[in-house]
């Protein structure tokens, strides 16, 4: 081995070839490297010292201060600014548009591709003449909430519909600080539209301290009451009310009659008239209720301003717009090419029956809606289904079209059944919001039977409950599940704000008296709620006659057979009279044990044969 001079800086000679010096902490110094106080300019072409300002590094050589292992050739120097990146060859510090085939960077996860597959990589396009984005498909309204908005994780979604045009894609929404971000952690708001737009503008508009906006959902009366499926874009327009910007509900007394095509294989039924204002006024009663209940039940007046609410019917614009002015007017401003674009549009029209005009010219009329609410109410959001997110671009694009102004659309997740069907009327799975369709306690048991893998995101879509507060509740599930916590707040929260306290209590005492036989319970039950809790139960009004028997008692009421098949029923332990087995059947009523305060009592034959009992003149 060669000896080299000494260096000037120290006694000892100069470190043979791979060896480092003895004060240099650094374990490699690449062969024939000067000192960096030595004048001896032993430094071989484009071989870089940690220290000096050398342009290079060799090939396949790690760097003392880096613990990647290998640079590819010809790469530049991770710290200095050397000009040597050959083409499409990306650097740690620099932007380089690409990386090699079957190179890894040395900063970068992703693995080389395998070798002996050559890929092709396009060169990248100068700067000004990549094409533009669409407002339609703009960036995302903002980083932090991510998928948050969504139905992730547990709960059941409806299928998304297929995959929209480029130019109409909307995104994901994502919090941009404020309403938007709480509801997107939330997972209420899942799209808003335009993204861009919504995006610059939307958070500032909706802050804290600005001036309050306008946003409207509409409902259509296909029936006389709201089901649960509805309850979500109620829950939206809350949110925004509580956040102290004005709500508009739109029941669609006109455009019911025509019926939305949106995720329908055929069309609806022609609904009458007479009809549809009789549904109106139903759904127009229910959205009252709910506002009502929010009010005084779940709003505190110290803790700002509540928003206005206020109930519309588009009948009372819609019926009087002549048909010529519509067309010339708003007609004039919708393109075909996008209505036919729309997927609910291209999959009726291939279908054996077709689409008809009326449907077809549905999403116009909705547009309308929104143009006039926009006009005369100073509205800029529109709320709805994830199914509605077509009808929701049409009037985007009418109002902008006839006023300049930017408007916003958002959707919120549609409910399914654990089969993934949409729970509606035409499926024929509603669990409705009327009294006298679903009682409270029949609302009350459709959550309370809601899996474990559902009902988090169900508190958090349906209940105003602060997210800690959730995440307590599910924290003490995980430690006692035998208990139904999360279910039973669950279906205590909704049903409180649909049928208010006076239901929820309701609901409460007919569990009671079901499941737990309860004969407290029983006695405070009215005959509304034994109606209700055994609407399918066979009722039965007797005289209380002096020796009156438990087998007299099943005779009248038609409970068991005639003969010893019956008299053996009772022997066998299969009569229960208020919770309680009888198993003598010459055992006489008893006042306050066999019949309740309130006069009533509760004969059960099996498990499941129910018989209510009023007993008259007591």
């Amino acid at each position: 081995m060669p000896i080299v001079p000494s260096c000037p800086c120290y006694p000892i000679p100069t470190d043979p070839p791979r060896l480092s010096h003895t004060d240099c902490p650094i374990p490699l110094i690449l062969p024939r490297l000067s000192h960096p106080g030595c004048p001896i300019p032993l430094i071989p072409p484009r071989l870089s010292h940690p220290v000096h300002p050398a342009s290079a590094i060799p090939p396949r050589l790690s760097h003392p201060a880096y613990p990647a292992p290998v640079f590819p050739p010809r790469l530049s120097h991770p710290v200095y600014p050397a000009p040597v990146i050959p083409p499409r060859l990306s650097h740690p510090v620099h932007s380089a548009p690409a990386i090699p085939p079957r190179l890894s960077h040395p900063a970068h996860p992703t693995p080389a591709p395998r070798a002996g597959r050559r890929r092709r990589l396009r060169e990248p396009l100068p700067a000004r003449s990549r094409r533009a984005p669409r407002a339609m498909a703009a960036p995302v309204v903002a980083r932090r909430c991510g998928r948050a908005a969504g139905l992730w994780g547990g709960l059941r979604r409806a299928p998304l519909p297929p995959r929209r045009r480029a130019h109409e894609q909307p995104r994901r929404a994502r919090g941009a600080g404020g309403l938007l971000a709480a509801q997107c952690e939330r997972g209420l708001f899942q799209e808003v539209f335009p993204a861009q737009s919504a995006e610059e503008q939307l958070p500032a508009l909706l802050a804290p301290g600005r001036p309050p906006l306008a946003a409207y959902c509409g409902f259509d009366p296909t029936a006389d009451s709201l089901h649960v499926g509805h309850l979500l874009p109620v829950m939206a327009l809350l949110h925004f009310q509580r956040a102290g910007h004005d709500v508009i509900a739109v029941v669609g007394g006109a455009t019911a009659r025509l019926g939305d095509p949106s995720g329908r294989e055929r069309a609806r039924e022609p609904l009458p008239a007479g009809t549809a204002r009789a549904h109106a006024r139903a759904l127009r009663a229910g959205l009252e209720r709910l506002f009502q209940n929010h009010r005084e039940l779940f709003w505190d007046p110290g803790a700002g301003r509540l928003g206005r609410a206020e109930l519309l019917d588009n009948a009372s614009w819609l019926g009087r717009e002549p048909l010529l002015r519509f067309l010339g007017g708003a007609g004039g401003r919708l393109r075909m090419g996008t209505l036919l674009s729309r997927q609910s549009c291209q999959a009726r029209l291939r279908s054996a029956d077709g689409m008809s005009l009326a449907e077809f010219l549905y999403p116009a009329l909705q547009a309308y809606d929104f143009l006039h609410l926009h006009q005369h109410h100073g509205c800029r959001i529109q709320l709805g289904g994830h199914d509605q997110m077509g009808n929701i671009m049409s009037g985007y694009e009418l109002v902008t079209k006839m006023t300049g102004t930017d408007v916003f659309g958002i959707t919120v997740p549609l409910i399914t059944s654990t089969t993934g069907d949409k729970l509606g009327k035409t499926a024929g799975n509603a669990v409705w919001l009327n009294r006298d369709k679903t009682s409270p306690f029949e609302l009350y048991q459709f959550f309370v039977r809601q899996q474990d893998n559902v009902v988090e995101k169900y508190l958090k879509l349906f209940t105003f409950l602060p997210l800690e507060e959730i995440a307590h509740i599910m924290e003490m599930h995980a430690k006692e599940p035998e208990k139904w916590g999360p279910q039973k707040r669950l279906a205590a929260e909704v049903t409180k704000l649909v049928h208010g306290r006076e239901g929820l209590e309701s609901a409460k005492r007919c569990t009671k008296a079901l499941y737990y036989s309860s004969v407290e319970a029983l006695e405070e039950m009215s005959d509304l709620e034994l109606q209700e809790l055994f609407r399918q139960a066979p009722s039965a009004e007797l005289m209380l006659e002096p020796g009156m028997s438990v087998l007299d008692l099943c005779r009248k009421a038609n409970a068991i057979p005639d003969g010893p098949s019956g008299y053996q029923k009772i022997t066998d332990g299969g009569v229960s009279i208020n919770g309680n087995r009888v198993t003598n059947p010459e055992t006489v009523l008893i006042l306050g044990q066999h019949i309740l305060k309130n006069g009533v009592s509760l004969l059960r034959v099996g498990k499941k044969n129910y018989y209510v009992i009023k007993w008259l003149q007591l």
